[in-house]
């Protein structure tokens, strides 16, 4: 069941990454093209589907087979004490938080863009994108190499 567990958690985290990597590129398209109202109005609708029925639903399967991961390891390891773990865990689990909260932070923008509300240029939306970038290398990088 453990191995299942694994692979579902990693299907779960592509799919949210995906949406990490599309949603603030919609974002460039709609800051760019505020002037074009139908264009707009379709771009709306891509955010917010893409958002609320991809984003949340992934994001909620990563972090609960995560945690569901974590708790099953201690008996499928043989009881390893996760506080034990060297470290490498408990840095991977800070920058899912933030992973998180920049999710989270897309989900306001989505609003303040849906309202027409927002004034961050396309540009501000290209650097914006990077974030996840540099997070999943870290992230990625804690279960891999598990440097400490």
């Amino acid at each position: 069941m453990y191995n299942w567990l694994v692979w579902f958690h990693v299907l779960s985290f592509i799919s949210w990454f995906a949406v990490l990597f599309y949603l603030p590129r919609l974002y460039v398209y709609h800051a760019e093209n505020a002037q074009n109202k139908g264009f707009v109005d379709v771009v709306k609708v891509m955010e917010f589907k893409l958002f609320q029925y991809i984003g949340v639903p992934a994001m909620w399967a990563t972090v609960i087979s995560g945690v569901t991961l974590i708790f099953l390891s201690t008996s499928y390891y043989g009881g390893v004490n996760l506080l034990k773990t060297g470290g490498w865990l408990h840095a991977k689990i800070f920058f899912v938080v933030i992973l998180m909260g920049y999710f989270f932070s897309l989900g306001m923008i989505r609003k303040k863009l849906l309202e027409d509300k927002c004034n961050k240029s396309g540009k501000f939306f290209r650097f914006y994108n990077e974030v996840p970038t540099i997070l999943l290398l870290i992230i990625v990088g804690m279960v891999i190499i598990r440097p400490f």
